[in-house]
């Protein structure tokens, strides 16, 4: 309600500038505490959350602002991408709404403060709240990436989980951000798995899960080849999916701008991206639905398809902090309709 009342005056602001007001805003919030499990509770990955509802990656680059989004009735935070060495990312503007369409494009290519400052950050997060990541802090997911200019991405990659492990809950590969130049050749088969054995080697076995986060813009044999690795190197979830390059009409006078598109666009090819991820697994890899994730009905689909957890990020632009809350009251009535005791339960039933 107080969101929908300033909303007006935040669309007249830049899209970036209103951006850091709403994580400086969070950070002057009462931080709370994270949901609690209740009838939506899961395990995943061996991790355990209190409902299936993330914030994506993408809103909290830096991890200033976690444990305030968990406080807003999140099941799970994933902050990043974070690289290795500072970066400014793409020249400005960078970041446009498309009011018409419900959707966000950008191209904002990994603009983060670097691992350094984020370690600093999560030690003193860690020393705050005690040494567990899941238990007493709800699950925070770190999404690492690589920085534009490097000479060796994978060795990029193998930095970020030697210095993000100690802190994640799980670690995110992000190899589809379309912003950094090159990086979704990652996706082809021989470079990922390259990537994956030097970050699980990395990590060892008693690492944080691997969760890989894919592009929507795939072809049906890359489907079954990155399903194949996955299940080969057991991973812990795939996260289907980033932004799209791929433009289904809009309404929008923004709709030509170079970047990945999200938001209400999105929704109907990410959702079939899952049903083809789900038919190449066999349901035997759990999956994380995003894309176009607006409301509970939306969240709800994307879990009877097959997704374990769900996450949203655009949505929040246009319907503010509540819309947590308001998607996990959803889903549990939904949940009851249809008849189903857990979120697991649901899961594929479609």
């Amino acid at each position: 309600m107080v969101y929908a009342l300033i909303r007006p005056a935040l669309f007249r602001l830049d899209p970036e500038t209103a951006h850091g007001l709403a994580i400086a805003a969070l950070k002057w919030m009462p931080k709370g505490k994270p949901p609690v499990p209740g009838p939506l509770a899961s395990t995943v990955a061996g991790l355990s959350f209190p409902n299936p509802l993330g914030m994506a990656a993408g809103f909290d680059k830096d991890g200033d602002v976690p444990d305030a989004l968990l406080a807003r009735g999140f099941g799970f935070a994933e902050v990043g991408s974070i690289t290795p060495l500072p970066q400014a990312g793409n020249p400005k503007p960078r970041l446009f709404r498309l009011r018409e369409d419900h959707g966000v494009i950008n191209r904002m290519g990994f603009n983060n403060r670097g691992a350094q400052a984020a370690v600093r950050r999560f030690e003193a997060r860690s020393h705050q709240s005690g040494p567990s990541t899941t238990l007493r802090t709800g699950v925070i997911g770190i999404n690492i990436g690589a920085n534009k200019d490097s000479a060796d991405r994978i060795a990029d990659y193998v930095t970020m989980a030697q210095l993000m492990a100690p802190f994640a809950a799980y670690l995110a590969v992000n190899i589809s951000s379309p912003n950094t130049p090159g990086l979704r050749a990652l996706q082809d088969e021989g470079a990922l798995t390259g990537l994956l054995d030097a970050v699980i080697e990395t990590i060892g076995e008693q690492g944080p899960p691997i969760f890989l986060k894919l592009a929507p813009d795939l072809e049906p044999a890359d489907i079954d080849t990155i399903s194949r690795i996955a299940l080969d190197r057991q991973l812990g979830a795939l996260i289907i999916s980033n932004t799209t390059i791929s433009r289904p009409p809009l309404n929008s006078r923004h709709a030509g701008e170079t970047g990945g598109l999200s938001g209400a666009p999105l929704r109907e090819l990410a959702q079939e991206r899952l049903h083809d991820f789900r038919k190449a697994t066999g349901g035997a890899i759990p999956l994380i639905g995003v894309g176009g994730i607006f409301t509970a009905e939306d969240a709800w689909a994307r879990i009877r398809a097959g997704a374990s957890l769900v996450q949203l990020y655009s949505a929040m632009v246009y319907e503010g902090p509540g819309i947590a809350r308001k998607i996990v009251q959803g889903l549990e009535q939904l949940m009851r309709r249809d008849g189903f005791t857990s979120i697991a339960e649901a899961v594929g039933s479609e």
